[in-house]
């Protein structure tokens, strides 16, 4: 029988490492302004995309259509996302932030940023670790 650990699996550690992550920094948005993870990503995906469809959310934030559709629901009611028709094909919507959801954005990404330096100076001792993990993220099978 082959010697099997799950605990000691490197898919399996990476993922309770994200969910551990995703955790720390939901702390900082969840709490204080009131956002779930999903909404933090529909807004974040909004601010360095500027305007997309809730399709185009989907296969970039990693998160089901039907999540992204509830999220901009939400975000909608907060007014911190707006609806529009698409420059090219006036049957199509796209999402944009409000002014509100811009400043709200603006506010929560250095405290985002300052979370990542945090964690990757915990790796720093870690030699290449950064470089590896990335290379992976990256790699298109």
């Amino acid at each position: 029988m082959t010697e099997f650990k799950l605990d000691q699996f490197l898919p399996y550690q990476i993922v309770v490492l994200a969910r551990r992550l995703s955790a720390g920094l939901a702390e900082i948005y969840s709490d204080k302004y009131g956002l779930t993870v999903s909404e933090w990503r529909v807004l974040a995906h909004l601010h360095d995309a500027g305007t997309c469809s809730v399709r185009e959310i989907h296969l970039q934030a990693d998160l089901e259509k039907s999540r992204v559709s509830r999220a901009v629901a939400r975000l909608e009611a907060r007014d911190l996302v707006v609806r529009a028709a698409h420059s090219g094909d006036k049957r199509l919507l796209v999402l944009a932030l409000s002014p509100a959801g811009s400043t709200l954005v603006e506010e929560i990404l250095p405290q985002a940023l300052a979370f990542q330096t945090e964690v990757l100076g915990e790796l720093e001792d870690a030699e290449g670790f950064q470089t590896a993990i990335r290379t992976l993220l990256n790699r298109d099978d």
